[in-house]
Order: structure tokens, then sequence, then C-alpha cells
């Protein structure tokens, strides 16, 4: 499976992109999964917590499989990225753990951006690569001047420019810059499971409830991304990267 969920007795879910041999990019059917698995956790009672990581070392995810789309010309539709975002598509009161370790970039960034805690590890690189292939990312284009300073979002989002884990955290786009990343993801799940559900979820409703992306702002996502992926730039720079690659 592209995407594994394991449920543990502890009341903490890890949900494990499993592609590494792809460097955990995400295809159209990986996208799909993750919504049915972000609703299977809303639903079960027993889950408190999730983690969210990557298999491998090399990568939590290097972004939608860009293979995919130079041979397809397209990507999941709106309504399937909606879905495979934490908390976006599905309700999701439950906290959500990023533990991320090596490349986090495109459409993992966009996975991270919407847990609601980031671990980080010291090999960790984290940044938008789009515009260079003439793509969009518009959830996080809304999102991450929410997380860090606007100047800074759109620095990474303009020049496509990675930053390394003390840079992320310095500007707080991760919580803390970790020698384990999955063992203090575990520790910070276990210790928010211990706490009531009721509370926590309370409180991620409260804390989140600005950021909630409302029908309208979803649809002009659906059209900006209908409009580049009808530009031939677009075809191009997935084209070329695939050489590159």
């Amino acid at each position: 499976m592209s995407v594994l969920l394991e449920k543990r007795a502890n009341g903490v879910a890890v949900v494990t992109i499993n592609r590494p041999q792809a460097m955990n990019s995400l295809d159209v059917p990986a996208k799909e999964k993750f919504g049915d698995i972000w609703q299977e956790i809303a639903n079960d009672a027993a889950v408190r917590v999730a983690i969210l990581t990557g298999a491998g070392d090399k990568a939590f995810c290097a972004g939608s499989d860009i293979k995919e789309i130079a041979r397809t010309g397209s990507m999941a539709t709106t309504e399937t990225l909606m879905r495979a975002l934490p908390g976006v598509g599905i309700p999701l009161d439950k906290p959500v753990i990023a533990a991320i370790h090596g490349f986090c970039v495109g459409m993992g960034m966009t996975l991270a951006l919407h847990c609601d805690l980031r671990l980080a590890a010291k090999n960790a690189v984290l940044g938008y690569p789009e515009v260079k292939h003439g793509m969009i990312s518009g959830v996080s284009a809304m999102r991450l001047p929410q997380v860090i300073p606007q100047a800074k979002a759109l620095e990474m989002m303009l020049l496509a420019r990675n930053v390394t884990a003390d840079e992320a955290a310095h500007s707080g786009l991760v919580n803390a810059v970790v020698d384990d990343v999955k063992a203090e993801a575990m520790a910070w799940a276990e210790k928010i499971a211990s706490y009531s559900p009721v509370a926590v979820q309370a409180t991620k409703r409260l804390a989140l409830f600005p950021q909630r992306l409302s029908e309208a702002e979803q649809k002009e996502i659906a059209a900006m991304r209908d409009l580049v992926e009808s530009k031939d730039d677009f075809k191009q720079g997935a084209s070329a990267f695939t050489k590159r690659a």
C-alpha cells in the first residue's frame, strides 16, 4: 500500500507514506488513500492522536509524483487534494503531528503544514519548488503566511528556495529539531493522548477556527489549478523535471 495506517493501543495512529523507492512522492492513488485514512481516524474514538511520517530515511515526502503528472498531463482533482490534507476536506479534531526527515517539499510541505505540530530531523529540507515547474500550490499559498511571516513565506514560494531544519525552526515553521524525530513524535503523541480527548479536541477546534478554508476559497483554488494546468508551461515544466530526474 502507498499509505499505511497503524493503530496502536496507546491511542496513537501512525500514518506512513510508503513509497520510499520514489522518495515518498504521492501519485493519485496515494492521495485518494489519504482521504480514506483521515476519515477512518476521525471516526475511530480509540484514536486520540495521529503521527504522519514517511518510510525510509531519505524523504518525508518529495511532493506529487511529477513523472505521473508528465505522463498524464494532470493532477488529482481538487476534491481529492482537499481530502488528502488532514482536517481540510474531512473534519479532523484530533491532533496530527508531522515527523519530518529528509526532503519535505511540494505536496509534502502542504501535508506537513496542515499537521498541528511539526518536528524535524536534523537532515530535513523543506521547500516549495512548484513555480519552477509552472505549477502552483493554492492551499499552501494561503496557509504558509499563517504559519510564518508573509515575507518569508513569499521568499520560499516565489524563489522556490529550500530551507534547512534549523532555518525552519527559527521561523516557526517547525516546533523543534530533534535527533530521533519518530521517537520524539511518539513521545509528544503519547503525552497528548493521555489528556482528556474532549479538552484536546475542543482546543484544536478553537485554535484553528480562523484558518478553515471556506467553500469560496476552495473554489478559488480549484479555478487557479484549472488555469495553470491548461497552460503549456505546466506540461513543459513537468516534462523538463522528469528529464532532469
